[in-house]
């Protein structure tokens, strides 16, 4: 069904919302740095000159100019041309084939333009116990820990007065400073995406390099589309899926307007002074990327945008089967547990996936939908209920173990949070 006229205002006032925040990061981020500064001239005389000497004020200075330098990297994600106009004529910007489809594209909530409806803001971190319920279920904490938000609602915001902007939320700015965050994590990479690319090169060893440029690879939840770049590297056809508008044009900015290695310098953890050791800490900069921009053998790379379900589902008033065994292999990190109904996920999974294909999985269960405010289904399922329900569905599991893994951690700082991540891979049973 094609989208309604409200449908497409409201797609564009919140897309304009999440521009609006980018715009509004640096005064915003600035002006919490300043409480720290007026706090500390609340002190008396003498306890303010101690904690000058101690270097205090000079640390404030320091994260002022990093959060400049975050702000610029950021202003440059919105000034250029839009993603999802097709405007971009930079002839200088890397040959690499990303497709914005944006027909399905949706809003941060998920939802395809043909459902016209959100949820109240929701947003789940995998990055620290739960919060209490009075915290209205946003789990994003700026610690210096790894942060995995997926923000399923975006609350429909009243729309500001004609005349005046939009001002971001708290919430708004937690899902952009999560996505700095993103940027970083070598080691969580070596210990997440190595074994999953070693596993997809295991189930398709003997192909060329010929047959292997027709196997198409999904990776949901592609987040800033890292594990999708990389699989496209391998020779795949490979096409991720993505929702978040801040992940999507963060992700569009780097992989169509970067091209050479350590081209930006950011610093993701200057927004909370919680346990670091010391100053460094905080300013810990993370040059990226850490690769050159390109995918080699000119290999078929998309970027699909919009709600997994929505976008690769089966609805139940229709016929055709659209994605029916599509993909020869299916990627999921982190991702399994962003369900509501985890039996949908499984039985899209099994639907879309071709006979002799793989899925292969990594992650832990932090059921992200979990004592919502909203009025969201959620079915939260320990780790053996999972594995009886992927085989119910008709998966057959194997090589299954545990990883431990962080994820967007400051390695830097005083915490950390270990997932013991499940890996497993899976293929359909064959049915006589």
């Amino acid at each position: 069904m094609a989208p309604s006229q409200v449908d497409m205002e409201e797609e564009a006032r919140h897309f304009s919302n999440v521009i609006a925040t980018f715009h509004e990061y640096q005064k915003y981020s600035l002006s919490a740095n300043n409480r720290r500064r007026k706090d500390l001239y609340k002190l008396p005389k003498a306890d303010q000159e101690l904690f000058v000497a101690l270097g205090y004020r000079e640390k404030l200075n320091l994260v002022d100019e990093a959060i400049l330098k975050n702000a610029e990297f950021l202003e440059g994600i919105v000034s250029g041309p839009g993603i999802f106009d097709g405007d971009d004529d930079d002839e200088d910007a890397p040959e690499v084939d990303v497709e914005m489809n944006h027909e399905h594209a949706c809003n941060d909530d998920g939802h395809s333009h043909s459902h016209g409806h959100g949820h109240a803001e929701h947003s789940h971190s995998h990055d620290e116990p739960r919060a209490p319920p009075d915290h209205g279920h946003s789990h994003s904490h700026d610690g210096p820990s790894h942060s995995h938000s997926h923000s399923h609602g975006r609350g429909f915001h009243s729309p500001p007065p004609p005349g005046q902007k939009y001002k971001p939320t708290e919430f708004d700015m937690d899902k952009l400073r999560s996505t700095l965050k993103q940027f970083q994590g070598l080691p969580e990479r070596e210990s997440c995406y190595t074994p999953m690319k070693d596993a997809l090169l295991e189930h398709f060893k003997g192909k060329t390099d010929e047959e292997k440029a027709s196997l198409r690879v999904l990776v949901p939840g592609a987040g800033l589309g890292r594990l999708a770049f990389d699989v496209a590297n391998l020779g795949f056809h490979t096409q991720g899926n993505e929702f978040s508008h801040y992940m999507l044009l963060a992700s569009y900015f780097i992989l169509n307007r970067t091209s050479a290695p350590l081209t930006h310098a950011i610093y993701p953890y200057v927004h909370t002074f919680s346990n670091a050791y010391n100053k460094d800490t905080i300013l810990r900069e993370i040059k990226i990327p850490d690769v050159k921009v390109e995918i080699k053998n000119g290999t078929r790379f998309e970027l699909v945008a919009g709600d997994f379900e929505e976008i690769y589902g089966q609805p139940d008033n229709q016929e055709d089967e659209v994605h029916a065994g599509q993909f020869d292999a299916i990627l999921t990190c982190f991702f399994i547990d962003t369900a509501k109904n985890p039996l949908s996920y499984l039985r899209t999974l099994h639907r879309i996936l071709a006979p002799g294909g793989v899925w292969i999985n990594l992650g832990p269960l932090l059921w992200h939908f979990e004592n919502n405010q909203t009025g969201d289904v959620s079915i939260e399922l320990d780790l053996n209920e999972v594995k009886e329900l992927c085989k119910t569905v008709g998966f057959d599991l194997s090589n299954e173990r545990e990883i431990h893994t962080t994820y967007t951690s400051n390695s830097a700082a005083m915490l950390g949070y270990m997932y013991h991540a499940q890996f497993w891979t899976a293929t359909k049973e064959i049915k006589n």
